[in-house]
């Protein structure tokens, strides 16, 4: 009789703890302000610096990078941004001579995944796909080719809202696949990454 009278009890607490809990984490929603509306398509654009890792850093330098891209919402915690990224990227090979470099043309596509806190802050964190071309400057080319390679992207930043005026940095860091531009002394494509940071500027209309 007692443990049936000691179970009772129990469920009822589970019973009544339940909505409590329900409450509490709407609370604290509410308080983060999460925001669930989904903001209109806007076009951003952003400027930055970066340059390859791997084998491709021995023979190139960090270079600086303009893109922009449309970007929307899909659902209230998914975004994506489609567009277009140039950046140049030094030479620093004894086989060419100075002020050489690399023009890469970048398209690709990319999903962010991150709430939107206090109507205002935006962390995210996305994965995506790309292509570029890779035209080495002329004074270059008896030694590197042009290129096309994948990209696929892996990137972590933080957006700012105010008004209708978005402000953000972000770090992304890129496997790349088909690497042929160049061989090394040895005879075999010199390998790598990709490793951008930028800061951006847009706007949602």
């Amino acid at each position: 009789m007692r443990h049936s009278f000691v179970g009772g009890v129990a469920a009822a607490a589970v019973c009544l703890a339940g909505p409590a809990f329900a409450i509490e984490a709407q609370q604290v929603g509410e308080r983060l302000n999460i925001g669930e509306q989904q903001p209109v398509p806007g076009l951003n654009v952003s400027l930055g610096v970066g340059g390859f890792t791997g084998d491709l850093a021995e023979t190139t330098q960090a270079g600086p990078l303009l893109g922009i891209d449309a970007t929307a919402e899909i659902l209230p915690l998914v975004g994506i941004e489609a567009g277009y990224e140039g950046q140049r990227l030094g030479i620093d090979d004894d086989r060419v001579g100075s002020d050489e470099g690399i023009w890469r043309h970048n398209v690709g596509l990319l999903a962010k995944v991150g709430p939107t806190l206090n109507e205002k802050w935006k962390p995210f964190v996305g994965v995506g796909a790309g292509l570029s071309y890779l035209n080495p400057s002329d004074g270059a080319d008896g030694v590197y080719d042009n290129d096309f390679q994948t990209e696929l992207p892996l990137a972590a930043g933080l957006d700012y809202r105010f008004g209708n005026i978005f402000a953000g940095a972000r770090a992304t860091f890129s496997a790349l696949g088909g690497e042929e531009i160049v061989e090394s002394s040895g005879g075999n494509d010199e390998k790598g990454s990709l490793f951008n940071a930028n800061i951006t500027v847009g706007g949602r209309f």
